[in-house]
């Protein structure tokens, strides 16, 4: 083979060999007015032409330049999944609530709810014990479920009855006062219902006094006793003296027998009326009241003053 030939084969076998793998740089700006194209001379420092500009480094940002592997360069080696929960980032949700109390706060925010609980749970059951028939834990424990129940919890049925009251009942009371010289003089009628309603109207916080006490001792005396005001059975003197006790406190408080005179005896009385019916209903009721008077009953010494005795 001659020397010609020779070279032309060597020549066309480093052609032909693949040209080895390069790592992928950053882009190259393409050849502008003041850059020289690829391949080109650059001119040495101190020689280039006249108007020729310095080129820009690369307006990319060198932490947004991705490497090999495709993730950012600011990026390699990124948390866990979670990390920043668990450790209160930005990703971690504000605690609120009860959550976000101390524990000492959240120990007796639990304890608080437990007695309200407890406290529930015993006046629901107490409740209960007392509106249900008669059975051997209300009987064993009628005492104790009394003392819970009156007289805040007061429990009754008439409003679910067939046949619900349907009428006002009115307490009235007058005296009979002795005066100094040894004579007397009658009162008018004190109507101490209407005194308790009007004390009640518009009183968002009334006293039990002021709803229950004349009320419940005037049932009290009805029910115990007859049409003619006789006692029936053993509790028919006790309602009186209850009764009367009232009348005498409630004409103390009035001053009713003024500096000088003295409360000899009272006299009670009921007036009933009947409610009015609605409009759309065609039952007809009397309008006229009706009255209940009871004897004069004499006051004690102590009665007489406004005591109790």
């Amino acid at each position: 083979m001659s020397p010609a030939l020779a070279s032309d084969a060597s020549d066309a076998s480093a052609s032909d060999a693949p040209e080895p793998h390069k790592a992928p740089g950053p882009a190259l700006p393409a050849p502008g007015p003041g850059l020289p194209a690829l391949g080109s001379e650059v001119p040495e420092s101190g020689t280039s032409e006249p108007g020729a500009e310095t080129p820009e480094p690369s307006a990319v940002p060198p932490d947004s330049r991705e490497t090999p592997s495709g993730t950012p360069s600011g990026l390699q080696n990124p948390a866990p999944p979670g990390a920043e929960e668990d450790w209160g980032g930005p990703l971690a949700e504000a605690r609120t609530g009860v959550a976000a109390l101390s524990l000492r706060y959240q120990i007796g925010a639990a304890l608080a709810l437990a007695v309200v609980a407890v406290a529930v749970c015993v006046h629901l059951g107490m409740t209960f014990l007392h509106v249900a028939p008669a059975n051997t834990v209300s009987k064993k424990h009628s005492e104790t479920i009394a003392d819970w129940i009156y007289p805040e919890f007061e429990q009754n049925w008439k409003l679910f009855a067939p046949n619900p009251l349907q009428q006002n009942v009115s307490v009235q009371v007058r005296a009979e006062i002795r005066t100094p010289d040894g004579g007397s003089r009658t009162t008018g009628w004190y109507d101490l219902s209407a005194q308790d309603g009007r004390a009640i109207d518009g009183n968002l916080a009334p006293s039990h006094t002021q709803q229950n006490e004349l009320r419940r001792a005037w049932d009290f005396f009805v029910a115990t006793h007859d049409d003619d005001n006789r006692p029936v059975g053993m509790r028919g003197a006790l309602s009186e003296t209850y009764l009367r006790r009232i009348m005498a406190m409630r004409l103390d408080r009035a001053d009713v027998a003024g500096p000088d005179g003295e409360l000899a005896r009272v006299q009670v009385r009921s007036r009933t009326t009947d409610v009015p019916p609605p409009s759309w209903s065609k039952e007809k009721v009397s309008g006229k009241p009706v009255y209940r008077v009871l004897p004069w009953w004499t006051l004690p010494e102590k009665e007489s003053r406004g005591g109790i005795g």
